[in-house]
């Protein structure tokens, strides 16, 4: 399962299921009001602005069967290509509607599994780090060290989601890797007794 903002280049990572962040699209809605009080704009936003807090009582509510539930997931789904397909004069309600059509598949992937968020912040709170990292030193300064530091904070992070301490597997590598030519394989995840 993929999970992540609207960013065109995330289309082309084969993943067996997508979840596009709705938290990302209801930002967008607010940015896009701060500019544009067209009632067409108006009434748009206020349309997906429902359809996504639908989504996610949905997803909240404990107390439905599941034919009952699977019904209301067929509805949202349908408003949703309702309000994907429909015409509109106003610039900033066509642009978002095409993107609901392009991205209608990923929308509310987060109602057909259990564990699957409706947004990206995990993601985004795990690559924090590197982006303060980046801004306190004044950027990477080339192209070559921004790959650098992408690569390293990438196993960094990864090593710690996996319940290792990163600095010791790091000097662990590097030392085998000085030894025999070869770096050693990803340790996997540390599985808790219980």
């Amino acid at each position: 399962m993929l999970i992540t903002d609207f960013w065109a280049a995330y289309s082309a990572v084969n993943a067996a299921d997508k979840q596009c962040c709705l938290v990302h699209l209801l930002r967008e809605l607010e940015k896009v009001d701060m500019h544009n009080e067209s009632a067409e704009w108006q009434a748009f936003a206020k349309t997906l602005r429902r359809l996504v807090r639908d989504g996610i009582r949905l997803r909240k509510r404990e107390d439905y069967n599941r034919q009952r539930y699977a019904s209301r997931v067929h509805r949202i789904d349908q408003r949703l290509m309702v309000l994907a397909r429909a015409e509109y004069a106003d610039a900033d309600a066509s642009r978002l509607g095409k993107r609901l059509l392009r991205y209608a598949d990923q929308l509310f992937t987060f109602l057909d599994y259990p564990n699957v968020p409706f947004e990206n912040n995990f993601a985004e709170r795990m690559i924090r780090p590197a982006v303060i990292i980046r801004k306190n030193s004044q950027s990477n300064r080339s192209e070559k060290a921004a790959a650098v530091q992408a690569v390293l904070m990438s196993i960094y992070r990864t090593l710690k989601l996996r319940g290792h301490d990163p600095i010791g597997v790091v000097a662990n590598a590097l030392r085998t890797y000085v030894q025999t030519g070869t770096l050693p394989a990803m340790p996997e995840a540390i599985v808790a007794d219980g």
